[in-house]
């Protein structure tokens, strides 16, 4: 059996789609002049490349690419939606119990500048109460902050739906979409903001992009200030070769057929880890769900110490990169219903668009071995 190591943790980042480095190489050594130097070809010339990327980008979502403010991440972008939106006033904010970091955080720092927060309950799949959030509507509240795909569970919200809900009683809808773009399944006509990541979908690593909406911009104001780029919302010199590669990743992103076999290999893998461990249970999942999110809860032992002894051949993870070395268990799993000690024996797998059936297969079987020394 090869030893050579697999790699399952998607949702946490993905490799370069093909193509996209290839892409990027010419903009870190041959083109390499600010794309803001508008007074010389070499400037023009990065600065159309990094025009090209925006339209592609928006292409992928159905925007427009006026619409499409180049960030560091999606991280960046929630915080410029929730901390820039009305800024000087207190506005009323709906968010759910299932979020990024990256939007509970600005949320909580909104509710102590003096805004009205309400944090949104979920089924035992991740999926929120439509009738809760049509209520909560009802008090006036001017913003909905709502992941279309979550990135421990892989569930998807219903977000035309919440969109019409939202809308109807005259919020705005900002959508945390970083997950929902690897499988090219967000919309920009329903929502108002929508915050994207390069790295989850093909592209390099510290480069995202917010989209907003025409009707929307009066009401973003800028969090951080320097020299007005990106409509003044987000200055800064825009890396880009990043910017490149993030174009060339939307522009190869899976179609249906793709899509439908990522999902057929992530489950395939599930029916093996249950095969492999007696009393396996799976998370989340539903109907638009993430196709490479497999979340299983172990019925004994501990997550970290069966991830310990996989190392340093199956990277697999217990949630989100980005709450490393917090010791507390998961929000999301814990809002779902787990208590913490299944909790604590929960790890996420997320197949990825090109991972093999070999690798699944493979994985299943370490996997098996690493968690029956718990029983």
């Amino acid at each position: 059996m090869s030893d050579s190591p697999i790699y399952l943790d998607h949702q946490a980042t993905s490799e370069l789609a093909p193509g996209v480095l290839d892409a990027m190489i010419p903009f870190f050594s041959d083109v390499y002049a600010n794309p803001h130097s508008s007074e010389h070809a070499q400037g023009w010339r990065v600065s159309d490349a990094v025009e090209r990327s925006r339209t592609q980008i928006a292409a992928a979502v159905g925007a427009d690419s006026d619409e499409v403010i180049f960030t560091s991440g999606a991280t960046e972008a929630n915080n410029m939606v929730i901390l820039g939106y009305e800024r000087d006033e207190a506005p009323t904010l709906i968010t759910t119990a299932i979020e990024h970091k990256s939007v509970i955080a600005p949320i909580r720092e909104r509710a102590r500048r003096g805004s009205r927060t309400t944090v949104l309950s979920v089924d035992g799949r991740g999926y929120i109460d439509l009738s809760a959030l049509e209520l909560a509507l009802s008090s006036g509240a001017a913003l909905v902050s709502v992941m279309a795909v979550n990135n421990e569970i892989g569930s998807a919200q219903q977000i035309a739906v919440i969109a019409e809900l939202c809308h109807g009683a005259g919020a705005l809808l900002h959508v945390d979409a970083a997950q929902a773009l690897p499988f090219a399944a967000i919309d920009a006509s329903f929502a108002d903001f929508i915050s994207l990541s390069a790295h989850k979908a093909g592209g390099p690593k510290g480069v995202g992009a917010l989209i907003v909406a025409r009707h929307a911009r009066g009401k973003l104001s800028p969090i951080i200030f320097g020299g007005g780029q990106e409509d003044g919302l987000r200055p800064g010199t825009l890396p880009a070769p990043l910017c490149v590669g993030f174009g060339a990743a939307c522009a190869t992103l899976p179609d249906r057929d793709e899509v439908a076999d990522w999902r057929n290999r992530a489950d395939r893998l599930a029916d093996l880890l249950r095969a492999e461990v007696t009393g396996l249970i799976r998370n989340g999942g539903g109907e638009g769900a993430h196709p490479g999110n497999v979340s299983v809860t172990l019925p004994a032992g501990d997550a970290d110490v069966v991830i310990a002894r996989l190392q340093p051949v199956l990277a697999v993870s217990t949630g989100s990169a980005c709450t490393t070395g917090i010791p507390e268990a998961s929000h999301v799993l814990r809002a779902i219903g787990l208590d913490v000690a299944a909790a604590d024996r929960t790890i996420r797998f997320s197949v990825g668009r090109f991972t093999t059936l070999a690798d699944i297969e493979r994985a299943a079987r370490l996997f098996g071995a690493a968690a029956r020394r718990n029983t």
